[in-house]
């Protein structure tokens, strides 16, 4: 797994201090700081990340992710709920990779006090 120096979610930060210390294990405040450590699980290749932040009910029992793909960029485009207080929220984002782009409109629920992935609400 390839470590970043700046975060790939976007934010000013380093990849140690923003999603790395997530994939590390820390928890994440809101459903957009989730969904943002996820994409960066896609740039790095932490498929066991992806896994154990990925809902119970709607989790795969794999996750082969394609090393050919490249992630350039992240864009978060709206988001709903999701905050300190709130058990549910969503996060609609575009994705660009080298040979095209990954939109979606994510549920996010709460379980226990932590974010998780449900699943994607449709096209973004």
């Amino acid at each position: 797994m390839t470590r970043p120096v700046r975060c790939p979610c976007g934010l000013p930060a380093t990849y140690d201090t923003c999603c790395g210390r997530l994939h590390a294990g820390g928890a994440a405040a809101t459903a957009e700081a989730l969904m943002r450590a996820r994409y960066s699980a896609f740039v790095v290749g932490d498929a066991p990340y992806l896994l154990r932040t990925w809902h119970r009910t709607t989790r795969p029992a794999v996750l082969e992710l394609d090393p050919g793909v490249r992630w350039t960029r992240l864009e978060v485009l709206d988001r709903t709920g999701g905050g300190l207080l709130e058990s549910t929220g969503t996060v609609q984002f575009r994705a660009v990779h080298a040979d095209g782009v990954q939109s979606e409109d994510s549920e996010f629920v709460r379980v226990d006090g932590a974010w998780t992935y449900l699943r994607p609400r449709g096209p973004a």
